[in-house]
């Protein structure tokens, strides 16, 4: 069976969540949708890799999707940071599952044209420096290694209760799986 299409509001209206380790291509849906592109990353880090407070994100946050009344995409998950204000506000979950063979280059390439200047930096005043992404443990390449295993098994949780046909939480139902090689 396929996946029905986005929930919405029922109003045409649709705020969707992007949930998926990093470099896993989350950029193109808020334009085909018409709709605010919301990065969390942008809105957690500071200029020169300074972290936002929980509470600097959180109201960072609830500002953002104040100003987009019409539907948004959030890409992120901070929830340990901001609690659940984007899930809460949400109409749609999209997860986003590819083998990590597939884009982990795909980050490398974004992280290397980064560090060249042919790409915007993750958020102004945040440039990628060879000895941070090759030689440190704060990486973002080593940060998706490390962490696909974690987000496939928390996501792959939320999925079981909120998943499509198969959740325990059908009215809650929001979640969209996307995984394999597609």
């Amino acid at each position: 069976m396929a996946p029905p299409p986005l929930l919405g509001d029922g109003n045409g209206h649709y705020r969707v969540h992007l949930v998926g380790n990093s470099g896993a291509g989350k950029g193109k849906l808020a334009g085909l949708l018409g709709v605010p592109f919301i990065s969390l990353d942008t809105l957690f880090w500071k200029p020169g890799w300074k972290m936002s407070t929980n509470e600097e994100l959180r109201s960072k946050v609830e500002a953002a999707l104040a100003d987009a009344p019409n539907g948004w995409v959030v890409d992120g998950n901070y929830r340990r940071r901001i609690g659940t204000v984007v899930e809460e506000n949400s109409t749609d979950v999209i997860w986003l599952d590819p083998p990590l063979v597939l884009y982990l280059p795909r980050l490398i390439v974004r992280t290397f044209l980064r560090l060249f200047g042919l790409r915007d930096p993750c958020s102004p005043g945040c440039h990628e420096q060879v000895s941070e992404v090759f030689f440190s443990k704060e990486s973002i390449v080593w940060w998706c290694i490390t962490g696909h295993r974690p987000v496939r098994e928390r996501e792959g949780a939320r999925m079981a209760q909120i998943g499509i046909g198969i959740g325990s939480n059908v009215k809650g139902q929001k979640m969209r799986r996307i995984g394999g090689w597609g």
